[in-house]
């Protein structure tokens, strides 16, 4: 069943995050183009380095990605063994908890709804008053996680674990435009808001209305992993395929059905 077959798919998380797409696309006989529109720089910051030093007294650990769980092993290579025995772990989804375990931690909680929305509805029936809660990730995330455990009474300790940038090599996302823009790409695929958001900040003047165009008239299909991605596409009435389960593999399903 070769549903992709004779198709162009665009993957724009990078690299080292996109061979499960990479995998299934070419499965189901399709073509991919990887076109990295964010680049994950590992950072060690002083706040990285204090919460590696005070790990010990954390009531919770949360990792929203396996980038920081990554960072947070590099600068900090004994934290399973200074972490407090009593501290709880919570994973934004099951990828990233499958990450955790292979540096010999478990995750507590996975939330249902893989988004920063579904970690926070996990605390609402947990007392975090007063709780230490570390939170690595970057810093150019949104803040309804950190936010809502504050107004929880937590004391959140937010650092900077690595930083989301614009990617310094920017051939293939120029190959990407230019695909969008000839109608050489079927379609699109975005795993994050920054994925989304930063297409279209590396694209200005005529070239962002051509690009835009076959977007929002489907002639390009583009498929967004939850409705907080979809959201950051709508801002340019760019209509999207959403699956009901945030996955990458539920998000291609949902794209080869269109495809059908």
């Amino acid at each position: 069943m070769n549903d992709f077959k004779g198709k162009k798919i665009a993957i724009t998380r990078p690299i080292e995050r996109s061979q499960e797409a990479i995998k299934i696309i070419e499965d189901y006989g399709g073509t991919v183009l990887v076109a990295p529109t964010l680049e994950l720089v590992i950072t060690n910051t002083q706040p990285l380095k204090d919460l590696c030093k005070n790990v010990g007294k954390l009531d919770w650990l949360i990792f929203t990605s396996s980038t920081a769980i990554l960072s947070l092993f590099k600068h900090c290579k004994d934290l399973k063994d200074r972490l407090n025995p009593d501290c709880r772990i919570a994973v934004i989804g099951p990828r990233t908890g499958k990450n955790l375990s292979e540096y010999g931690l478990e995750a507590d909680v996975i939330p249902d709804d893989y988004t920063a929305e579904g970690l926070l509805e996990i605390f609402e029936d947990v007392d975090v008053e007063n709780k230490n809660i570390g939170l690595p990730r970057t810093l150019a995330a949104r803040d309804v996680l950190p936010d809502g455990l504050k107004d929880r009474g937590a004391n959140v300790f937010l650092v900077e674990a690595y930083k989301s940038d614009l990617p310094g090599d920017r051939s293939k996302v120029n190959e990407l435009v230019q695909g969008i823009i000839n109608r050489k790409v079927d379609a699109v695929t975005f795993t994050s808001t920054l994925t989304a958001s930063n297409l279209f900040k590396m694209v200005e003047g005529e070239d962002k209305e051509r690009l835009l165009e076959p977007l929002r008239s489907g002639e390009v299909l583009v498929a967004a992993i939850g409705p907080v991605t979809a959201r950051a596409l709508e801002k340019y009435d760019i209509p999207t395929i959403t699956p009901d389960e945030y996955t990458v593999k539920s998000m291609l399903d949902r794209l080869r059905e269109e495809m059908d």
